[in-house]
Order: structure tokens, then sequence, then C-alpha cells
């Protein structure tokens, strides 16, 4: 019986990182579903071979699957909406002030080098603080920018009524967002000062208890 059980398992069976692209290339190889959307992966449940074995079996009826699906689509809408929701609020309301904040004292700096040092050694003493500047400036307007698009994008997604093309429309046009603004954000993190910084850092979460 075990030896039956290890040939039916080869296909998914792997010894490498599951998380990497290494796997995603190989079970495609293999003929899996790769499928990485979260609202198409629930289509599964309404396969009809799925539909057949859940009725077969007395478990669940084709109406109470197309049911769940609907409440699985709709959670996944309501998570990604919190999401998006908080991420705007900390991006516009505690991370953006503090960053111009830090900023301001740069521009500060600059301009206290130029009183003070030859034109010459302030080109040199000042590049480092401009360029800082110049980078900080551009993660300001690209984070705001994103945040702005993001919200346009959840309005459209709120319009539409049928929850499988709702939550497909968030996991396409929303979701995405979430990774841009954070990747500007964790650069920002590195820049800013560290007791400027209004949240807890990735290193210091590691010692709250």
């Amino acid at each position: 019986m075990l030896k039956n059980y290890i040939k039916e398992s080869k296909p998914i069976r792997f010894d490498g990182n599951g998380y990497s692209d290494a796997w995603k290339e190989e079970a495609f190889r293999r003929g899996l579903d790769c499928e990485n959307s979260v609202p198409l992966q629930y289509d599964a449940y309404l396969k009809p071979d799925v539909i057949k074995m859940f009725g077969e079996t007395g478990v669940l009826s084709q109406k109470e699957l197309e049911a769940r699906n609907e409440v699985k689509w709709e959670i996944y809408i309501k998570k990604v909406q919190i999401e998006a929701r908080v991420l705007g609020d900390l991006s516009l309301n505690h991370i953006i002030p503090v960053v111009i904040r830090y900023q301001t004292i740069l521009l500060e700096n600059v301009t206290r080098l130029k009183d003070v040092f030859s034109e010459e050694e302030y080109e040199t003493l000042s590049a480092e603080p401009r360029r800082l500047i110049r980078k900080i400036s551009a993660h300001i307007a690209a984070v705001t920018t994103k945040v702005d698009e993001m919200v346009e994008a959840r309005k459209k997604a709120n319009r539409i009524t049928d929850m499988r093309e709702k939550a497909i429309t968030y996991h396409d046009t929303v979701a995405p967002y979430l990774d841009e603004i954070r990747d500007h954000i964790d650069d920002l993190e590195l820049m800013v000062d560290n007791q400027s910084w209004p949240l807890p850092k990735y290193r210091e979460l590691l010692f709250i208890r």
C-alpha cells in the first residue's frame, strides 16, 4: 500500500524550496495547477468532478458549494479592502509626515552648509544630503501617487456586483499596490532617522514582547 501511495504522490513531491520559483517551474513542467490568483483558485471547488465527489459523498450539494464560494470571495475582498485602507492611512497620516519633517531637517542642514563653507567645500559636503533629499522626494511622490491610484482602483472594483468578478478585480488591480507602496516605504525606513520613524522596524519586531 505504501508503495502505491509513493507512486501516486510522485507528481506533487518536491525536495527543494517549495516557496521558490524553481518549484513553480517544476510544478508547471509536471502539469500541476499553478494558478496563483486566490479568487481563481476557488473555482476548483466548482469543477464537475469536485461537485460530483461532494455530492456522491453527501457532504455538500452544488448549491452549497456555490454559496461557500460566494463567502470565500467576499472574505477575500474584505481582507484586501482592510489592508488597502490601513496601508493608505499609515502611508499618508503616519509615514509621509515624518518623512517630510526629516527631509526638512536635511534641507536646513544643506542651507547652513552653504552659509558656512566655500562653494567648493559646500558642493563636496552637501553632495550626500542633496542626493538623499532627491531620493526621499521621489519616494514621497511615488507613495502618494500610488495610494491615490489604489483608492481609485478600489472605487472601480466596488461598483462590481458579481462577487467572483469583484474578487478577481481586487486581486488584479488593488492588491498589487500593497506590495508597490510597501517597497517604497521599506526604502524610506532605511533613510529616515531611526528615532523619528513612527512604527516598529523589522529588526525591532524580533524583540517586542
